[in-house]
């Protein structure tokens, strides 16, 4: 009987991305894995059928020679055999990694580092100039170093650590779970594969203390809100020399009191004087960059009237452009006028605002006439 097409089997088209194939399979072997269907020897088989079709496609060698010439390529390629190729179809494989990849080895890390420092995360604040321009600053992260007494190692000084007897010095252990074996962290040396047999006084045997660390950090120009800088190493020192955590640092931009900032654009609101819209003028404005802007006013500019300013907005982070600025006109209405300002305002009003001088509004109210006119009819 002819064997079923290896995509076909995992529910994918040919031309499947890796990540893919990946999620199709995890879905599958997760459905037919024997401790979920016990005694059912469909779902057996068809477990055994997945992993040997993934353990295929995943391999990219492998995959190229399948697509090219078919079942074909593969002389013995049953479940848990070699092909001609040189390919590995241990169909435990590919589901152990998924295993590892979604509970984590048995609570352990990923990778076999399970001594390695934790990662830290740091919150900085900074301006809106600070994100325009970029800039360096010093920081002080609470974290842990290695020991000093020690070097790292935990044990006491003219002593050494010793190669744990539960895994050999290998840091793993291997468990069989059901159908596979799980790999994780050996629960006596915690991964490391060493013990302390005379742990060092001041770190209790850790190969680390708790110190607040000064670290130089370089923020880039164009940054925006939430942006996340990592400084590897940084992080959490390793236990007895293992590898340390990384840094991460997370910022916040303050609200600035003129500008606002969406993307790389600015925009900045100015009011402007009633006489200077009707008549025309212009104003000046800050830029972000510290220096000034002339921005023409033409006559009879209206409220929330845009104007732009090319390139006077945001850098844009790894890129020599720049955004724009965006400067928004709000009429002012005179206050606290005297009584010959009051006198020319009424004597304006006497030589009647007709629909030139006033064209949105004239043009408002002659629909509310005809809107009234309709009601009455």
């Amino acid at each position: 009987m002819s064997k079923q097409d290896y995509y076909e089997t995992l529910g994918v088209t040919r031309d499947a991305s890796a990540a893919d194939l990946k999620s199709a399979y995890r879905k599958l072997a997760m459905k037919y894995h024997p401790d979920r269907n016990p005694g059912d020897a469909e779902a057996e088989q068809q477990f055994k059928t997945i992993n040997e079709a993934y353990g295929i496609l995943k391999d990219e060698d492998s995959r190229n020679a399948y697509d090219r010439y078919g079942h074909a390529a593969f002389d013995g390629g049953g479940g848990g055999g070699r092909g001609a190729g040189g390919f590995d179809f241990n169909f435990g494989s590919g589901f152990a990694d998924i295993f590892d990849e979604m509970f984590g080895a048995m609570g352990g890390r990923r990778g076999g580092d399970a001594a390695r420092g934790s990662d830290l995360r740091f919150n900085m604040e900074i301006s809106l100039e600070d994100a325009y321009s970029g800039k360096t600053t010093q920081i002080q992260v609470p974290t842990s170093v290695p020991c000093d007494v020690c070097d790292g190692s935990g044990a006491e000084k003219g002593s050494s650590p010793v190669s744990c007897s539960t895994c050999a010095g290998r840091g793993r252990v291997r468990a069989q779970q059901g159908f596979f074996t799980i790999e994780r962290a050996c629960p006596s040396c915690q991964g490391v594969g060493q013990v302390i047999e005379k742990p060092c006084r001041p770190c209790g045997g850790l190969g680390r203390v708790d110190k607040e660390k000064t670290l130089q950090v370089n923020v880039p120009p164009g940054v925006e809100d939430g942006t996340r800088i990592r400084l590897a190493g940084e992080g959490e020192a390793g236990m007895r020399g293992a590898s340390p955590g990384d840094l991460y640092i997370f910022l916040s931009i303050m609200p600035h009191r003129i500008f606002q900032r969406d993307g790389a654009n600015i925009y900045c609101r100015v009011p402007i004087p009633m006489t200077t819209a009707a008549l025309g003028g212009s104003v000046e404005v800050p830029v972000i960059d510290g220096g000034r802007a002339k921005v023409s006013v033409p006559a009879g500019t209206q409220a929330n009237q845009r104007f732009r300013l090319k390139g006077k907005g945001m850098t844009v982070l790894r890129s020599s452009a720049t955004g724009d600025m965006y400067v928004e006109v709000s009429v002012e209405t005179p206050v606290s006028l005297t009584k010959r300002q009051q006198e020319l305002l009424r004597e304006f009003a006497e030589e009647g605002e007709n629909h030139k001088t006033n064209p949105e509004s004239h043009g408002f109210f002659s629909r509310v006439k005809e809107f009234w006119e309709d009601l009455t009819e």
